[in-house]
């Protein structure tokens, strides 16, 4: 994947991690965690406020996406930013799917148009001249000074969530104050076991360690299918968050990583709620035109060649996430009230 140090891009090399260690996974370097897969923090983490009380105001047609349709943490903030009606407020550029030497790049028809980036790393270096870390997406940018004002998908989906409402039609409130303590437990939860749990099986640099991250995801998985047994969505019957932050994760599964992260215990489609809860978000309005099954697909399987040599992208599975769901079966009727 490659990384910066000070500023001096580094390529990492599959082939030749491989050969130096069995923890080397060829993007992410193990030995020191004991097979173990560590995601670093993001690093750029000031936000757009409605009032510009941190120094950066929300306004119309200053800040730019870069995201990439592959992955699922960029995949939170465009779903938001076409939930919330913001396209025309926010502008976007997407990254070619396929990671390469260079790291996430603008080539052939995926281009920067706000500053002429060839890669992603070139907004971190614009940003911080002696950046070290991952070159990761999604990516906050300010047009007006030149910054990257966050790159942690979970704050920027807020920011879309709230402080942008003042340019868009839609007030709908993904973190209402009533339930964010709820929505709060749930997404602990989900990200440790499922969104990033996915990723500590497929980077495990020991079968150890990848058995213990296949059990403790898929025990997590069993524990969310009963829960939306129960109810619509992870939060009652309202829609929040919690559901968006796991559906990136949930759409990619089947997939991807049933077959590259060998993930394989279950397909998603096997679970009676998981099943249904998938295609009742997915057919949400707007959200179908977010998921791009090829640039998933390429990107998994052309990226990670450690784990995929022969650079094959699979042409299945199948996948039909327009056919027909009963969630609305579990939603409570509206409380009568008294004459």
């Amino acid at each position: 994947m490659g990384y910066l140090i000070k500023g001096e891009w580094h390529e990492g090399s599959p082939a030749r991690y491989a050969r130096s260690s069995c923890h080397m996974t060829g993007w992410y370097d193990t030995s020191k965690t004991a097979g173990e897969f560590i995601r670093a923090d993001s690093q750029f983490r000031d936000a757009v406020t409605a009032d510009g009380a941190d120094g950066w105001p929300a306004e119309a047609g200053r800040y730019h996406l870069y995201v990439s349709l592959a992955c699922p943490w960029a995949h939170r903030t465009i779903i938001y930013r076409k939930l919330k009606r913001l396209e025309d407020v926010i502008s976007m550029s997407v990254v070619d799917p396929v990671i390469a030497e260079g790291g996430w790049a603008f080539r052939d028809d995926y281009t920067d148009a706000v500053n002429g980036f060839a890669f992603l790393r070139d907004a971190y270096l614009r940003a911080k001249p002696d950046y070290s870390g991952r070159v990761t997406v999604p990516v906050l940018w300010d047009k007006r000074t030149g910054r990257i004002v966050n790159n942690e998908s979970s704050e920027i989906i807020r920011m879309l969530n709230s402080e942008f409402n003042a340019f868009t039609p839609v007030q709908t409130d993904f973190y209402p104050v009533a339930l964010r303590r709820e929505i709060d437990a749930v997404n602990a939860f989900v990200y440790e076991r499922i969104n990033n749990g996915v990723y500590k099986a497929g980077f495990a640099g020991s079968q150890h360690v990848f058995e213990s991250a296949v059990t403790r995801l898929f025990a997590a998985l069993d524990e969310i299918d009963a829960r939306l047994g129960q109810s619509r969505y992870l939060v009652g019957d309202t829609l929040t968050e919690a559901d968006w932050r796991l559906f990136t994760t949930l759409i990619r599964f089947d997939a991807v990583y049933v077959a590259h992260f060998k993930c394989n215990l279950k397909r998603i489609e096997e679970y009676p709620n998981l099943s249904g809860y998938v295609r009742d978000l997915y057919q949400q309005p707007g959200v179908a035109e977010t998921v791009n099954l090829d640039h998933i697909k390429r990107h998994y399987f052309l990226s990670h060649r450690h784990l995929n040599p022969s650079g094959l992208v699979p042409l299945g599975p199948l996948l039909d996430f327009s056919r027909a769901h009963d969630r609305d079966r579990l939603a409570r009727p509206a409380m009568r009230k008294t004459p």
